[in-house]
């Protein structure tokens, strides 16, 4: 059976560097690295915030908080009197958390403690081979990103022989069904804190704390007939921080100021000092707008007011077998271009004029714009873009690209996307 032509292997190159980029993150905190890796090879210089800022028209710079970040081009004008263009998207995903006390001895196993975080397709994480990433706290004060080596993590399905129920449903009780199993229980064999330690370089009594999360270890791969599909994990949004991360270094310096920001905690409200919820962002740009303009107590406020945000969130595809929980009217497409977000009750911060920005934005670079709006009688999700407008009073609108699966442990999206995604956000950047 002959397979539809491949699109042109330049269409699929950003696709590509988004698996390379997904590889590269398997938690927030690795998402951060990866972040700063490239800023930094473009030039950008990390400022910490405790250090008094030195800043100067055109200059680059990266803060990092926990597992966020914040990146800018400062512009030739205050802040003030030109506002900024900023486009947000968040670093995490549905996952498991490693619990404080993880070690449990079961049937003759050894397994591990762990808690759901956000709301994932937890069946989808059954009979995968998983690995643990994150941050780890070292005795006296310091650090460090570790990622286990191989898969020494499954969640084991019961066989269909000792539950025939399944038939009529599979429930899953997270206290009990989701513990992941890491191996036989030999006695004195090393567990997960002393693997831990081990990747860190250090001894375990030097581990005083962790953000660990758990990990699939399959790599984003190329799929579809044609190949222009992307089946990856966490594409929920690390997608979104892949593009505005690109769309920040093609955009051209101008008179405005451009802000990247990646939040963490939005699969579980953006509450945290890292979350979109925290005062990082308006921290950023309260230091932005006193460093360009110091002598105007009202600065900050006239920034805001003449400054336009884009959340880039993904969007719902339509289904291929279940269009009918699609409004008929809004079905987005894979491959079809970025989607609009709008939600009559404010789960997504577009209205008219923020929508109409981005339309004209996305016209001028030639990109093609879908529109999503959910069905009236199911609920509608949310994002970052409410809670950011919420906070700084910014003119904001909720974007996205198209995808399947959402919440899976694998999903699936299409590389024509990306670089189209990437121009609309340069677009805006450039505004």
């Amino acid at each position: 059976m002959p397979t539809p032509d491949a699109p042109p292997a330049d269409d699929l190159a950003l696709g590509d560097d988004l698996r390379a980029f997904v590889d590269a993150s398997p938690s927030p905190g690795h998402a951060v690295a990866e972040l700063v890796r490239r800023l930094s090879a473009a030039g950008f210089t990390e400022l910490a915030e405790i250090d008094r800022w030195t800043l100067a028209a055109g200059g680059r710079h990266y803060v990092v908080r926990h597992g966020s970040l914040i990146a800018f081009r400062l512009g030739n004008g205050p802040l003030g009197d030109t506002g900024m263009r900023l486009v947000g998207a968040h670093t995490d995903s549905p996952t498991f958390k490693v619990r404080p006390h993880s070690g449990i001895h079961q049937a003759g196993y050894r397994l591990v403690g762990v808690e759901p975080y956000g709301g994932g397709l937890w069946h989808t994480w059954l009979d995968r081979e998983l690995t643990v990433a994150g941050r780890v706290a070292l005795r006296g004060g310091g650090t460090a990103l570790v990622r286990l080596p191989g898969a020494p993590l499954r969640f084991p399905s019961l066989a269909i022989h000792l539950d025939r129920s399944v038939r009529e449903g599979l429930t899953l009780d997270p206290q009990r069904h989701l513990v992941p199993v890491w191996g036989g229980d030999l006695g004195e064999e090393p567990g997960l804190v002393e693997a831990v330690a081990a990747a860190a370089g250090v001894g375990t009594d030097d581990v005083v704390g962790h953000d660990l999360v758990l990990a699939d270890t399959q790599p984003a791969a190329r799929a579809g007939a044609d190949g222009s599909w992307i089946a990856a994990p966490r594409l929920d949004n690390l997608t979104s921080c892949h593009a505005g991360l690109l769309a920040l270094l093609a955009a051209p310096a101008g008179e405005r100021t451009q802000v990247l920001v990646c939040n963490d905690h939005e699969e579980v409200g953006s509450g945290s000092m890292a979350g979109a919820r925290g005062s990082f962002l308006e921290d950023v740009v309260r230091r932005l707008a006193t460093a360009t303009d110091p002598g105007d107590p009202e600065a900050v406020h006239r920034a805001i007011a003449r400054s336009w945000l884009v959340s880039a969130d993904m969007a719902h595809g339509v289904h291929p077998t279940r269009a009918e929980r699609h409004e008929p009217a809004h079905q987005p497409r894979l491959g079809g271009g970025p989607v609009v977000k709008l939600n009559a009750n404010q789960a997504y911060a577009t209205d008219a004029a923020t929508g109409g920005w981005f339309r004209e934005r996305c016209g001028e670079a030639g990109v093609p714009v879908q529109s999503f709006v959910m069905r009236a009688d199911l609920p509608c999700g949310s994002t970052i873009g409410p809670l950011t407008a919420t906070r700084l009073g910014i003119a904001t609108v909720d974007v996205g690209i198209a995808q399947l699966a959402m919440h899976s442990c694998r999903e699936l999206t299409s590389a024509l996307d990306v670089p189209l995604m990437v121009d609309a956000l340069t677009a805006c950047f450039t505004d």
